[in-house]
């Protein structure tokens, strides 16, 4: 009896790792961690270049190996980071110059909030060239093409 209580959860995570199928690159992650390094290759050993403290940061992973994520910044830099200090959640940067997060995913939509470029909200959906973006419970629709996490023509449901 013993033994089944010890072998069932056992089987339960290695299903669970045989179900994850890779995803197709490059993707949208988030930093999940306030203090991530990103480094020159995929290990520990490797140097590391730069130093992120920006929870919810957009990067977008080019490559993968093993555990490690080769991911761009906005800036154009690239490095690796452990997996761990990613999340799925998506997350996307303005861009540019203040924008306007309307009412409706329309031009003519009322303004709601304004946001300066930098800042950085959760994305929850996009279409036909607008995302809505929750800044800290401020939420509103924003042309897509001034965000940082979003692929021109991507729709996020």
């Amino acid at each position: 009896m013993r033994r089944a209580m010890i072998a069932l959860p056992l089987l339960l995570i290695a299903a669970g790792a045989v179900a994850q199928a890779p995803r197709p690159l490059p993707y949208w992650a988030a930093l999940a961690a306030g203090d991530a390094m990103m480094r020159t290759g995929p290990g520990k050993e490797y140097p590391a270049v730069w130093r992120y403290r920006r929870v919810g940061l957009p990067l977008k992973v080019v490559a993968v190996h093993t555990s490690w994520r080769k991911v761009r910044e906005m800036d154009g830099t690239e490095g690796w980071m452990a997996s761990v200090l990613l999340t799925e959640d998506r997350t996307a940067m303005v861009t540019g110059e203040v924008r306007s997060l309307r009412a409706a995913p329309d031009d003519a939509a009322k303004v709601l909030w304004r946001a300066e470029p930098g800042v950085v909200g959760r994305v929850s959906q996009c279409r036909s060239g607008w995302c809505r973006l929750d800044v800290r419970g401020r939420a509103g629709f924003v042309e897509a093409s001034g965000l940082w996490g979003v692929d021109a023509g991507e729709t996020v449901e």
